[in-house]
């Protein structure tokens, strides 16, 4: 017999098979009884009779069935259910865990971003700290400026100031007004100023200069740094006020030739 397309629908259940075992066993004993001889009456009893012994059987094995059938189901019905809450459980633990990393990602990146503002703050401070000293001039760059040089007139007054410095730094003494009281008195402020009738000029050695001065008496008493020309006006005051501090203590001392 060749098979049907849909033979699957052909295949008897076991309840199904328990059913007609059931009515092949009525057919049969209702068969068994129709074959004895007898009166009708009883071949009608034993008939019902077989009939009846024979329904109790097949609907306690319809029964059978279907309890095992809906016990399966069931199971089946409760291992969906567990299955479901397990892998509910399952999805509710992994979102958890997400929120969890999620919340320690912010936190981090949060911690970071603190941490960035504080050090960009400091900085700042350090910046704002740091621009009011660095605009003012160092001492070191003030010690490295050469001082200017100081400058005089070309005059009595600027002759005798800067003899004055001159003679501070060498310290030899003196005052403004003793020097001007004498160049006055010996050659009227004239630096090119020249004795020819004294006893040094007798002598050939003529005083000459603001102060007066002889020549060996110049080149004895000259002040480093100055010039070697007994009549430049500087070189011929510090040098006649170099004499006069040996001689007298200072020029503010004398007061008629020296």
């Amino acid at each position: 017999m060749p098979k049907h397309a849909n033979s699957g629908l052909l295949r008897l259940t076991r309840t199904h098979k328990l059913s007609v075992a059931g009515i092949a066993a009525a057919g049969a004993a209702a068969l068994a009884v129709s074959v004895v001889p007898g009166t009708g009456a009883d071949h009608a009893k034993t008939q019902a009779a077989a009939v009846e012994n024979v329904k109790p059987a097949a609907s306690s094995a319809v029964d059978t069935a279907a309890r095992t059938q809906q016990a399966t189901i069931a199971r089946q019905a409760d291992t969906s259910v567990a299955k479901g809450k397990a892998e509910a459980a399952a999805k509710a633990a992994a979102k958890k865990v997400a929120e969890q990393k999620a919340a320690a990602a912010k936190a981090a990146a949060k911690a970071k971003a603190d941490k960035a503002r504080a050090v960009k703050a400091a900085a700042s401070r350090s910046a704002v700290r740091t621009a009011i000293p660095a605009a003012a001039p160092k001492p070191a760059a003030k010690l490295a400026v050469k001082p200017v040089a100081k400058t005089y007139a070309n005059n009595l007054d600027g002759w005798i100031r800067e003899s004055l410095d001159i003679m501070a730094k060498k310290g030899i003494p003196g005052s403004y007004n003793g020097i001007y009281r004498n160049l006055m008195r010996e050659s009227s402020g004239n630096p090119n100023a020249i004795n020819l009738s004294d006893i040094n000029a007798q002598n050939g050695i003529p005083s000459k200069g603001l102060l007066q001065v002889i020549d060996p008496t110049f080149k004895t008493y000259h002040v480093p740094g100055t010039s070697w020309n007994i009549y430049d006006p500087v070189a011929n005051i510090t040098a006649a006020c170099n004499y006069a501090a040996d001689k007298y203590g200072s020029m503010d001392n004398v007061n008629s030739a020296y």
